[in-house]
């Protein structure tokens, strides 16, 4: 099937993970996406660990359907067939350290006159102006300065998040402005910059919080799993020492809960339990009791009292339940990809569609397709050599 960007060149400076991320889910669509790697190591996320069948776990989620091509963009010759791949590519994204493209010619000024059409993506952690422009920017540190870590965690002490969220978001908010990018040219003819940092990405996601403590109001409190302002709302263990999360919205559930689940009805009318607020203020109260009775069940007879209650539930899976996990398997999202150590499970991107199926083609050894752009550019064998010997590439 024909997908929608199959006629879309992207070209990425990237390492780590918010850059590969955005490319990766433009690969997905179809994009042909070159991903630039230093010659020997590649890209320094190569190297974070050996989890998966040898190759690092950060690695292997967002770079498959690339093509890698190692240039050492410090040696004239190399940088010179970066610019003749940017002549006729659609897409630029990076994310090296602020002002590196700059220190190469590779200026969205520069750049927007050698190809008029190309669409620039820069990824930084704070912007490209404003005074901490040139500050460094890691994915912890920007969950501190977004204020996540302020309402992440428990009262005695904050807790990161578990994945990499300050760069998930950029790399989500990177692809689609590359998209509209790519849609306003189709209006225009004219190619574009995009400027995004991880920390006004982030930023964008705490709009509750910030909106709750609008005013100098007092924050959200910090409430591990629970939810901070909802009760009963977050994970209850199980008798056998299981753990279930669950949440009530409304204070019809909250009968409903009372009746069937903990089998007390007359808890719905306790003026302790009575409302959202005063449940809230309870929570220790209401925590024993709800406790005292999970600790007589098993996780799955608690789940089945709230499934028959109608009352929202959740496991706390692991891992390795979620890659067995019975939803993602009856819908067929868990596929495979290969790779230099051969086939690993990927789950496919998220959104079904009718109309096309997406790439899920293999993640690339460093430097796999060098030599196959280098010849597709009009590279013959006595240029590859001469590249080879000064590692340009």
């Amino acid at each position: 099937m024909t997908r929608p960007l199959d006629h879309i060149t992207v070209v990425s400076l990237e390492h780590a993970i918010a850059a590969p991320f955005c490319t990766r889910q433009l690969a997905d669509l179809g994009a042909r996406v070159i991903k630039v790697e230093r010659p020997g190591g590649g890209d320094f996320a190569r190297d974070y660990d050996t989890r998966a069948e040898g190759l690092a776990s950060h690695f292997v989620w967002v770079n498959r359907s690339k093509e890698s091509l190692t240039l050492d963009l410090k040696q004239p010759e190399a940088l010179a067939v970066l610019w003749e791949l940017l002549e006729t590519a659609d897409v630029l994204v990076q994310n090296l350290a602020p002002g590196a493209t700059a220190r190469m010619g590779l200026s969205w000024e520069a750049l927007s006159k050698h190809n008029p059409r190309l669409v620039v993506c820069d990824i930084s952690g704070y912007g490209s102006d404003g005074p901490y422009r040139d500050k460094k920017a890691y994915d912890l540190l920007i969950q501190s300065e977004a204020g996540y870590l302020s309402v992440t965690g428990t009262p005695e002490e904050p807790c990161k998040s578990g994945n990499s969220i300050a760069d998930i978001a950029a790399g989500m908010y990177a692809y689609t402005s590359v998209l509209a990018a790519l849609m306003q040219r189709e209006k225009t003819g004219q190619g574009s910059r995009i400027d995004v940092s991880m920390l006004e990405s982030l930023a964008e996601w705490m709009g509750f919080p910030m909106y709750y403590a609008y005013g100098g109001a007092t924050p959200p409190p910090r409430n591990a799993a629970a939810h901070a302002t909802i009760y009963p709302y977050g994970p209850f263990l199980t008798g056998d020492g299981g753990t279930v999360m669950l949440g009530l919205q409304n204070e019809r559930e909250w009968k409903l809960f009372c009746e069937h689940v903990l089998l007390q009805p007359e808890l719905a009318s306790d003026p302790r339990f009575d409302s959202n607020a005063r449940r809230n203020e309870h929570r220790a109260e209401l925590r024993a009791l709800i406790l005292a009775v999970f600790g007589t069940l098993t996780a799955a007879q608690v789940i089945e009292r709230l499934e028959a209650a109608r009352i929202a539930n959740a496991r706390m899976n692991t891992m390795a339940e979620v890659w067995a996990h019975p939803q993602l398997q009856a819908r067929g999202r868990v596929q495979q990809v290969e790779s230099p150590q051969g086939p690993l499970d990927a789950l496919l991107p998220p959104g079904a569609h009718s109309s096309f199926d997406y790439r899920m083609d293999p993640i690339p050894a460093v430097g796999e397709h060098t030599e196959a752009i280098l010849r597709a550019l009009g590279r013959g064998d006595e240029q590859l050599a001469v590249l080879r010997a000064s590692e340009a590439i």
